[in-house]
Formats: C-alpha cells, structure tokens, sequence
C-alpha cells in the first residue's frame, strides 16, 4: 500500500531532521512501578516486555525530543530526581504501548488494506487544506526518517489498539440510578449572595523595611534569575543561494515537458455576456421568472443586449458592462449556467436558465477552444521548477555530506562553511527558550544549541532545519547558566509584591472578620456597607453560570448545602487578587433540555468507558514480565 512511498524515496534525498511527532502513544496512564537497573545481555536494551525487547535508541530518541522542553521549565538543568522520573514515565509509556501491541495480537485484532490506507489519507501531516496529498506523505515520512514499512507497522499497531479500546469504551454505560444521581448534580442551581473586597480597598502607606525587602529576595531567587545563554557562532546555508548557482540544460526542461504535459493544459474558455433576474425578499420566483420572459421577449424584438442588461440586469459587477462576463473557462460558472453556456453557438442567445441566484439569459459571443500549451509557451512556468528541484536535491547532498564530515572526523565550523559556501554569524546571546535573531527558536535549533555535545564536549551542533529552506550549523562560544539577579535590580519588583501579598492578606482577614458577623446575625447588606462594597442580591446560579465570577462559583458548589433558613458563609482569597464573601442560601434542582441532558450523560458514559480502557491497560502493566534500564538514558 506505502510502497510507491518508498519507492519515490530513491529519487529525492532530503533533510532528515523530524518535522512532525511520532505517532502519538496509545495510553499515557504513567504508573510508580519503581526504578530498576537491571543487567541486559545486550547495553542496547532499554527494557523488556514478556521477552520482547525495546531498543534503547527508540526511547533515546523520545527522551531528547523531550528533554529540552523540561529542562526549559526547570529554568536550566533539571534536579537529577525529576530527570530519573520523567525518564522512567517515558519508559512505562513505551512498556505500555508494547504491551497493547501483544496483547491486540494475542486476542486476533486485524486491520484491513482498505482501513489502513483510510487512516493513512487522514493523516493531518499528509494533507494539504484538508486534502490528502501523496507527494506530502512521501516528503513527510522522508523528513521524518521513517521508512513505509515502519509506518505502516506503527500505524497497524495503534489502530488494533484503537479497537480495543474503542471496544471497552463503548461497552460501558450507565445504570438508571447513576443518569439519575449525575442529572441532579449537572443541573443543581444554588442562591447565593456575595460581594468582592478589591485589594486596593486595603492598601497601606505604610514602608517595607529592608528586611523584609532581603527576606523575600532570599526566599524567591529563583524567580529573579536571568535566563540560561548561549554565546553562539553559527553557518547557515538557505535553499535560494544553492538555486542561484544552479544551471539548468534545455533538456532537462524538455524531459520535465515531456512527462507533464497534463499540467499545461488550457481549457476551452467562453465569452459571453448575461442578465440576472434575481429572486430575492422583494421578487418571488414566478415574478423573477415573468420579468426574464418580459426581457427575453424585448431581445427577439431587436433591442440591444447590453442595453437591457444595462436596465434590467441584478449582477451588479457585470450590468455596467453591458452583461459582459469576459473570457471564462467552465469552472468560473456555477452547474446551470455553465451548462448552458458551454452547451451553446457563437451569437445563440438563451434562457431563461435557472441557478441558485435567479433566471438568466444568456449571449454567447465567442469560444477560445483548449489546447495543451508548447513548450516555449511554458518555458516560463517550467523553469524555476526545475531548478527547484535540482536544488532541493543538491541542498539533500550537501546536508548529507555535512552529517557525514561531522561524523568522520572534527571540521571546523569556519572550514565546513568555507567547503559548502555558508555563511557565518554570531549571536551574543541565543536564550533558552527563546532564542534569538535571525535563527529564532524553534524546537530542534534549541535541542542542539543546549545539547551536551555542544555545551559539554564543544562540538558544532546540527545540521538542523530551520523551516524547509535553511540548514543550520551551531558552536557555543560561551555557555552562562541562570545566575540571580542584583537585589538593586529586581528591588521595585519585590517591593510591588510586599505590598500586594499586605493587601491581600488584609481583605482575606476582613472578609473572614465579616463571616463572624453574619454568623453572629447581622445582615448581608450591612456587613457590605461596613465593608464600603455592594452586595449583589440573592440569585439562583446554575454550575456555568457566567454571571457569578468563575472562582466564586467553584467555591459555591463544593460548599456544604445550608439547612432551611440557615445560611452558609464563606471568605475566599481570590486569585486575581482582593477576597469575596458570599453566602449560600438556597439549593433546588434545575431542569436541563432534553438534547443537553443527553449530552452530559454521554460525556459521562465516554469517561467511565475511557477509564475502564485505562484500567485495563494497568491490569495488563501488573501482571506482565517486564525488565527496565534505565541506564539506557545515559548512553
């Protein structure tokens, strides 16, 4: 099915750089099985499942795509404890998916030609505006180096694991008594009366004092750290400077003809000229259909047609020009009138024809037939794709001579872009995360630039592709770790955040001191007039009521239900800063339609599905043979 992809590989060689994700793992239910370093008969064994052995340089691989964004949240390097724990989620993930991949086999699980070659079509990364592209698949599995083979495997496996799953999934339900009890909770409604106390209500002139100032420097250091750098030397070499120095013969543009003709064909197109009598709110369907036959009847009497279009035609873009619609190929029309012009001859006049905007009548004044265009007339289009092409495989060669030199020996990054004509730049500082002009941030530039080849062992990094045009070779110059910034310079910052936390604290204890006077008996409204705020009134409020801030409504319904004319009270410290007090008055039960009561229970029966899919994976996790090593990672 995937062997003309494999076969086009042979004719154009390519970055090999993945510019897509693997295909996704089928289950991410990550499990605390502990961290075993076992013994292996082979150091290329990553783990073991029930005897089938995982290569460590597919897990390698995974942990480096991965890393660079962990070790970005980590703010540099990652705690050696986090680093062994992510490494061994990832290796459960794929002991999990293995898992699936025997289990599917064992129980008979199939997937057909046809199935595989449909999931193959919806492939997104295959597609061009939602169309499937053969071309973009091939370009896709090349850039991704993965053979037709390997993904037709991968994508058999996730599909036998699809079914499955799709099977414990759908094989869930509800009993009469749980739609009920979900129901109730769904659609409760609670009253609620509440006012917000904003922070700045509570601000205070008072000054921080410098111990306070230094203790909460100390205390947040690692929020005024500067950004992990690198001082980068790079050399780039973009797809348009290898295509100016490509020379193309007269023959590879007739060969190139020669075998896409069918690209060059000119379709038949028509001239001719219209009147729209259009039906719309002031003009039924029979009066648009009298007022055509009214202005067909005036043509056949000799009045002139782009005279009447000029008086009587609705198409506003054509009626100042007489109804003239230029020269068109059949494509330009809808179905209706399309078949009527290009059903017609030379000066015939028609209608009236019948389409979605109303009745026309139709002139037609010429045909232009189609033709396939020769040679010189597309010499202008055949030539820059020719180059292109010729480019693209030369730009292929020389990333592949590239990797090779670097794999041999230790070139210079001044030699390698003097032997492949690139150029050379610094960048004082290439942030982590964020990078920096003209190279920018993508995902693979920060993988190599923060690589330990490069920062570690001082070698050049890459090739990497930067979009589908540039290659790029990188050397770290200097390497600068996150250090903390001067208390100087970040001292206004902590002083704004002293003051902020005082604020808050300060409406979160007046809002709790005004909970003891509710509680005590006085009224809402007048602790909110003490307070200096407005209460909002009493109101019933269903779970996504947008009325009632977010926060506030979470707080509401995880609050125990007040008893019959004994309110509940509550001070909630919000996020966005200040505290609200509120009060829970009421709880009654809200009807939800039909259709969204249908909805919600569906939902719920897809989540008790998908966890019982996730629990049967577990069960598979517990009782299979499974050895893990984890020194794999260091390799």
């Amino acid at each position: 099915m995937l062997q003309k992809i494999g076969d086009a590989f042979t004719s154009r060689k390519w970055l090999t750089y993945i510019l897509f994700g693997a295909l996704a793992f089928i289950f991410a239910a990550w499990g605390a099985y502990g961290v075993a370093t076992l013994q292996f008969t082979s150091s290329t064994d990553a783990a073991k499942v029930n005897g089938e052995t995982i290569p460590y340089t597919q897990v390698r691989q995974a942990w480096l795509q991965q890393q660079a964004d962990w070790a970005q949240r980590f703010g540099g390097d990652m705690p050696a404890a986090v680093r062994t724990q992510l490494e061994n989620q990832l290796l459960e993930q794929f002991i999990r998916d293995t898992l699936m991949a025997q289990h599917t086999r064992q129980l008979g699980y199939r997937v057909s030609d046809p199935e595989l070659a449909e999931a193959v079509r919806e492939e997104p990364a295959f597609q061009i505006e939602g169309k499937y592209s053969a071309d973009v698949a091939k370009l896709r599995l090349q850039q991704a180096g993965i053979t037709p083979e390997a993904y037709e495997d991968d994508l058999r496996q996730a599909l036998r694991a699809s079914q499955l799953q799709g099977g414990i999934r759908e094989s869930d339900f509800l009993t009469a008594r749980e739609a009920a009890r979900i129901e109730a909770l769904q659609n409760e409604e609670r009253e609620i009366q509440y006012a917000v106390l904003p922070a700045a209500r509570f601000a205070s002139s008072a000054t921080v004092d410098e111990k306070s100032i230094q203790a909460y420097y100390d205390e947040h250091k690692a929020e005024f750290l500067t950004p992990e750098f690198v001082h980068l030397q790079y050399a780039e070499l973009d797809l348009s400077q290898v295509a100016s120095q490509v020379q193309v013969a007269d023959s590879d543009l007739h060969d190139f003809y020669d075998k896409h003709k069918s690209q060059y064909v000119v379709p038949e197109r028509r001239r001719a000229r219209h009147i729209l009598i259009a039906v719309n709110k002031s003009r039924d369907d029979a009066a648009a259909l009298k007022r055509a036959d009214e202005v067909l009847a005036k043509l056949k009497a000799g009045v002139s047609f782009a005279a009447l279009a000029k008086q009587y035609s609705d198409d506003s873009g054509s009626a100042s020009q007489g109804g003239d619609l230029g020269w068109a190929d059949r494509s330009t029309f809808v179905g209706p009138f399309a078949d009527a012009v290009f059903s017609m001859k030379v000066d015939e006049i028609r209608g009236p024809v019948k389409s979605q905007y109303g009745y026309h009548i139709i002139q037609l004044e010429g045909i232009e037939p189609g033709k396939v265009k020769t040679f010189e007339e597309a010499r202008a289009q055949i030539e820059p794709t020719v180059r292109h092409n010729e480019a693209t495989d030369r730009f292929g060669d020389i990333q592949e001579q590239i990797q090779q030199q670097l794999d041999d020996g230790t070139p210079t990054l001044e030699g390698l872009a003097k032997s492949f004509g690139m150029k050379l730049g610094e960048i004082a500082q290439f942030d982590r995360g964020t990078g920096g002009a003209p190279l920018g941030n993508s995902r693979d530039l920060q993988d190599a630039v923060f690589s330990d080849p490069v920062l570690a062992e001082h070698r050049i990094g890459g090739p990497v592709l930067i979009g589908d045009d540039r290659i790029v070779l990188v050397r770290a110059l200097d390497h600068h770790m996150p250090a903390p910034k001067p208390l100087a310079q970040v001292r206004d910052t902590i002083v704004a955040a002293l003051r902020s936390e005082r604020e808050n604290a300060a409406a979160v204890a007046a809002a709790q001191a005004a909970v003891h006077k509710l509680e005590s008996g006085a009224t809402f409204e007048a602790v909110a007039h003490d307070l200096g705020v407005t209460a909002e009134p009493p109101h019933f409020v269903g779970r996504t009521d947008p009325s009632v801030p977010a926060q506030i409504r979470s707080v509401l319904f995880v609050s125990p239900k007040p008893s019959k004319g004994k309110p509940v009270f509550q001070a909630v410290a919000l996020d966005s800063g200040g505290a609200a007090l509120l009060a829970v008055t009421d709880v009654r039960n809200g009807a939800a339609p039909t259709d969204e009561r249908t909805s919600v229970l569906q939902q719920q029966a897809v989540a008790y599905g998908t966890d019982a899919a996730g629990d049967y994976v577990e069960q598979l996790r517990l009782t299979a043979k499974v050895r893990k090593n984890l020194q794999a990672f260091e390799q």
